[in-house]
């Protein structure tokens, strides 16, 4: 596969079929991303895969979390205030995603059950927890993390798998440490659920948007 079809077919995605990824598909992903670059080359990071009983585990706590309102305690929480043009492409793949199974603004019950599926991680069958250093963070490597987890998108996706990065995964750090044996040392910072995308799904096939080349490069001479 060409690097740029790797790059610009990649996509979130929001429905698996559930077929197990064999064992050794995961260990050559994982195998190619540790290949990723780092400040310095320091690899902070440490990836934590869930598979079978754990997973289910996982997949029950975070769901009873949710539908429990528990308040969210992520180890690196989110911005509550974007600046407005990341604020309406934010919002903008909000109405694609709800729009594309038919869920309209007003359908409470359809949105609460594709939140479910979310904090499910979209019945895929693998999920990567993607963890650093939590003494001495500092952006570089946010910025390391962010790279493995494009190379690991990346290398699924050339397999014929399909991923997606998920905060949902990362929201309630006390109760994973319960089922996964994450030091306290290390701060949870995302998910990346991994499986067989589901071809038929809409999710999984509306037409995405970019931001042109005008808006975000600045070219000088």
């Amino acid at each position: 596969m060409e690097l740029a079809q790797a790059i610009k077919g990649r996509r979130s995605i929001r429905k698996f079929t559930g077929q197990e990824v064999p064992t050794s598909v995961i260990m050559e992903i994982m195998d190619e991303a540790r290949w990723a670059p780092s400040w310095g080359n320091t690899q902070p990071w440490d990836l934590y895969v869930l598979t079978g009983k754990t997973l289910a585990k996982f997949k029950e706590m975070n769901l009873n979390q949710t539908l429990a309102g528990a308040p969210i305690a992520s180890d690196v929480p989110m911005l509550e205030k974007w600046p407005d043009a990341m604020k309406a492409r934010y919002g903008e793949v909000g109405k694609m995603v709800l729009s594309s199974q038919g869920i309209t603004r007003e359908d409470k019950a359809g949105r609460e059950k594709y939140y479910q599926d979310m904090v499910m991680m979209f019945n895929a069958p693998c999920l990567i927890l993607a963890c650093t250093s939590r003494d001495n963070l500092v952006e570089y490597q946010m910025l390391d993390i962010g790279l493995i987890a494009q190379t690991i998108c990346l290398s699924a996706y050339s397999r014929g798998l399909g991923t997606c990065l998920l905060a949902a995964a990362a929201r309630y750090p006390a109760e994973i440490r319960k089922i996964v044996p994450i030091a306290d040392e290390w701060k949870i910072v995302a998910g990346i659920s991994l499986g067989y995308p589901d071809p038929s799904a809409p999710l999984n096939t509306f037409e995405r948007t970019r931001a042109g080349l005008d808006e975000i490069v600045h070219w000088l001479d």
